[in-house]
């Protein structure tokens, strides 16, 4: 019988490429759970479970690289040098999804205590009134990658006067992702009416929630009574379509929804929206989490800005709960 020919050896830079990248997608895992743990612990869990399988892949592909010592030319191994693109891309995508953590002082406003109750949970939490609130309800979207109790301190003082307040913990840290938290939290909370309102992204998606879901105030949906806009603007034209107030809160130093983006945001949003700069303020100021690239430098300190900010949301609300 005709000896069959030994397989040709594996290309070296295809094994050492492949290691190459098993080794990035460790490392990346190891970076994002050392800088952001307690997001990916108290966050979405749709992150963690990517961190693991990402893992989990990366021991397979580094072992069978060492092991491989052949391969056979042809569309096997192009398969694999696809695999390896798409693996690159894979590991850029999960360092870039990694989510700015919240810190203090909102990491201190997740505290229960006398006046609010705070429920930490898988997809969303919720810091109630201790005296069971006045049956106005704010539900929030937070901004692209950023951790969902970087709000906790801006949104308490909304809790503290008597409104019910629910923040999305959205898959991936992405709001479109959380196109069903709003229904969601209407199922499980129990209010006389909503305010829809949202950071950045999340306040687009807000945007595009209030106007699926306004209507009479007396529609036994609960529709969005208010549309509560951090540093954000919709992404398109509601103006003749959304019936919610609208109440635009923004920074006059953000670099992101700059003040040009507001403004021209005014065109997109009904007659009577009301328009809030927070003078020296900028984009991470509306939530806990540390500088944000591409922000605008602010001339104020952070603990003035989010004082203006929660006392500009909380008289919007007082005013749609009266």
């Amino acid at each position: 019988m005709p000896n069959t020919p030994d397989p040709a050896p594996a290309p070296s830079w295809l094994r050492v490429t492949t290691l190459v990248v098993a080794a990035a997608a460790v490392a990346v895992v190891v970076w994002a759970c050392a800088t952001a743990w307690g997001v990916v612990v108290h966050g979405h869990p749709a992150y963690a479970v990517l961190l693991v399988l990402t893992l989990a892949g990366a021991v397979v592909a580094g072992v069978r690289a060492l092991r491989r010592r052949s391969s056979r030319p042809g569309w096997r191994r192009v398969v694999r040098v696809v695999l390896l693109v798409g693996g690159a891309a894979w590991v850029v995508l999960i360092a870039w999804l990694r989510p700015f953590g919240a810190v203090e002082p909102a990491l201190a406003a997740m505290r229960s205590d006398d006046a609010v109750t705070v429920t930490d949970g898988a997809t969303r939490y919720v810091l109630a009134p201790a005296d069971g609130g006045d049956g106005t309800a704010v539900f929030f979207q937070p901004g692209a990658r950023v951790d969902a109790r970087a709000y906790a301190a801006v949104l308490r003082p909304l809790a503290e006067a008597g409104h019910t307040v629910v923040v999305a913990k959205q898959p991936l840290g992405i709001a479109f992702l959380a196109m069903g938290a709003f229904d969601d939290a209407r199922s499980a909370v129990d209010a006389d009416r909503w305010v829809v309102g949202g950071h950045s992204l999340g306040g687009t998606v807000a945007a595009m929630e209030a106007d699926a879901s306004d209507g009479p105030a007396d529609d036994a949906e609960a529709p969005a009574a208010g549309l509560l806009l951090f540093a954000s603007y919709p992404a398109g034209d509601v103006s003749r379509t959304l019936t919610a107030a609208v109440e635009s809160v923004s920074g006059s130093e953000d670099g992101l929804a700059t003040p040009a983006k507001i403004d021209a945001s005014r065109a997109d949003l009904p007659a009577d929206a009301a328009f809030t700069v927070v003078e020296g303020g900028v984009h991470a100021y509306f939530g806990d989490y540390g500088p944000q690239p591409g922000d605008g430098t602010p001339t104020i300190s952070h603990d003035d800005a989010r004082a203006q900010i929660s006392d500009a949301a909380v008289a919007f609300v007082d005013g749609l709960a009266r």
